[in-house]
């Protein structure tokens, strides 16, 4: 059956069977890194992944620059008193808010020599790791190095400043204390041992001669420890595995190993170990010209330690089974929709690669994102998803111009709530929308990453000039006609009553794992917002 927003929804075994849920009120909640009005945005600092950790306590961001910015939750635990709580009639609603925490710098800029190739800083992913001992590791890559992040806190020790009585004078007059040579300057960041240890600068002159008989009033610094610091040390290094861009890092549920996959290969690593790994998916075909596909993303099971799935450009999704054999080079299960007859155009293949996937949290479902829906499948079913939603229709008409200037080759991300009962993924404009997954809903949100979430704003589309050279190096020019819709428009534009900027996208964004939070990544700014 057909449901509102563009959504497609078929009943499938699994699937709740009571009543579609009420569509969510979605507010905005909190805003870091908001630019202002006019502020020209930098490279670097724009976000390029967001990941919320098993419990929701935690959120990390990784931007272009290589650097990863940890968030905490401040309202984790209740600061009333208990005689307060029992005094209250009910517990007040309270949705998760966040702080800054730390950040550090995950990667640089590197250069490989031997291939000519400049390696970005930029970060790919971001995969939280199973906490030990109240530290928390994490794993963060770019297109070549993935690398073990453990972030804990530690007390800061400072040194005392030399202390001299001050009622203690010398025969001049003068204390020892106010002496020149005994001066101390501020406290120097430096650390010792970096054990986070900070020493006052001491100013000795070099013609200072104690006083005969010493002074008796003279103490030895001391070492104190004042307020903690979150601290960021970099445990492992994965590097040299991937000849091609990493384009996905997968944790396993056994806490023990992960996967990481680039176009033509997946690797299986133990987190101990990052000198060695093994090649578990391999589709590059002994002749290059006979490439028909790459991998785009790559997801352990969420329960099953011997499960992945990984989808592929030409949409399809494999689901393999590492017991099977030491190469899973055959799949247990193929997921794949089959085109109407007569549909096919220039762009099908190219707006059918999937950007992304993710497990729902039992492990029964698979959401999956490619250029236009987003699709929903049951692991039992292969023939078709389950549901299918529609996030922006409306662009199909302006497919050749999204081509020439290469937003057809945009990767949106996607997700699942807690539950499983609601999808999100990103649009143009900075838009994203939430689909209710259950059978029979009809919630179609669409939601704008600004401070109003609910308004819609007309948006002036970008003038600049688009270039075909991208047409070139493809091998191929359009040739489809552009089509307009039947009121002889070129595309209804049914969300914010305007053109669309196709250079504002919201790419990424990560759903909280126990609570209707979202947070998405619009430019540098990151956006959160409840219901």
């Amino acid at each position: 059956m057909i449901a509102g927003g563009g959504a497609i929804v078929a009943p499938a075994p699994g699937l709740p069977t009571s009543q579609p849920l009420p569509a969510l009120e979605w507010k905005f909640s909190q805003v870091f890194g908001e630019r202002a009005a006019g502020e020209e945005v930098q490279e670097v600092d724009i976000i390029s992944a967001i990941e919320f950790d098993k419990t929701g306590e935690h959120l990390a961001t990784g931007d272009r620059g290589g650097r990863v910015v940890l968030f905490e939750r401040t309202d984790g635990r209740d600061q009333r008193t208990r005689r307060e709580l029992e005094r209250a009639d009910y517990p007040v609603p309270r949705h998760p808010e966040y702080r800054y925490a730390t950040e550090f710098q995950s990667h640089e800029p590197e250069f490989d020599y031997l291939k000519s190739l400049e390696i970005e800083e930029k970060i790919n992913k971001i995969r939280w790791c199973q906490t030990t001992n109240g530290a928390r590791l994490l794993l963060s890559t770019n297109d070549k190095t993935i690398k073990l992040w453990k972030v804990s806190e530690k007390k800061m020790k400072n040194v005392s400043n030399l202390n001299v009585d001050p009622a203690h004078h010398m025969g001049n007059g003068s204390s020892v204390g106010a002496n020149p040579a005994l001066s101390t300057g501020p406290f120097s960041p430096r650390s010792m041992n970096g054990n986070g240890v900070r020493r006052p600068v001491t100013n000795v002159s070099p013609d200072f001669v104690f006083p005969p008989g010493g002074i008796p009033s003279l103490r030895l610094p001391t070492v104190w420890s004042s307020e903690t610091a979150l601290m960021a040390r970099c445990r492992r290094i994965y590097a040299n595995a991937h000849a091609y861009h990493i384009n996905s890092i997968s944790n396993n549920s056994d806490c023990e190993t992960y996967i990481s996959a680039d176009d033509l290969r997946i690797n299986l690593w133990n987190l101990e170990i990052s000198d060695q790994s093994f090649n578990i998916v391999d589709i590059k075909p002994v002749n290059m010209e006979d490439l028909t596909e790459v991998i785009t993303s790559a997801e352990f099971h969420p329960t099953h330690c011997n499960m992945l799935a990984y989808s592929s450009s030409k949409g399809s999704i494999r689901l393999i089974d590492m017991r099977q054999s030491a190469l899973c080079d055959r799949h247990s299960k193929l997921f794949e929709e089959q085109e109407p007859a007569g549909t096919r155009s220039f762009f099908t293949e190219i707006i059918a690669s999937i950007s992304d996937i993710k497990f729902a949290r039992g492990g029964r479902y698979i959401l999956s994102r490619d250029y236009m829906t987003l699709k929903l499948w049951d692991v039992n079913m292969e023939a078709s998803p389950v549901a299918t939603f529609r996030v922006h229709e409306y662009l199909r008409p302006k497919l050749c111009d999204l081509y020439e200037n290469d937003s057809i080759f945009d990767k949106f991300e996607c997700c699942l709530s807690g539950d499983g009962q609601r999808v999100a993924t990103g649009s143009y404009s900075n838009l994203f929308r939430v689909f209710g997954a259950s059978p029979g809903s009809e919630e179609a949100s669409t939601l704008e990453a600004s401070k109003s979430p609910n308004s819609r704003r007309l948006v002036t589309p970008s003038s600049k000039p688009t270039s075909r050279l991208a047409n070139l190096a493809r091998g191929g020019r359009c040739q489809t006609r552009r089509v307009t819709g039947g009121d002889g428009s070129p595309g209804p534009s049914e969300f914010n009553g305007g053109a669309y900027d196709f250079s504002s996208k919201l790419l990424h964004l990560a759903w909280h794992p126990q609570a209707n939070v979202i947070a998405c990544a619009a430019s540098n700014s990151l956006y959160m917002y409840y219901a």
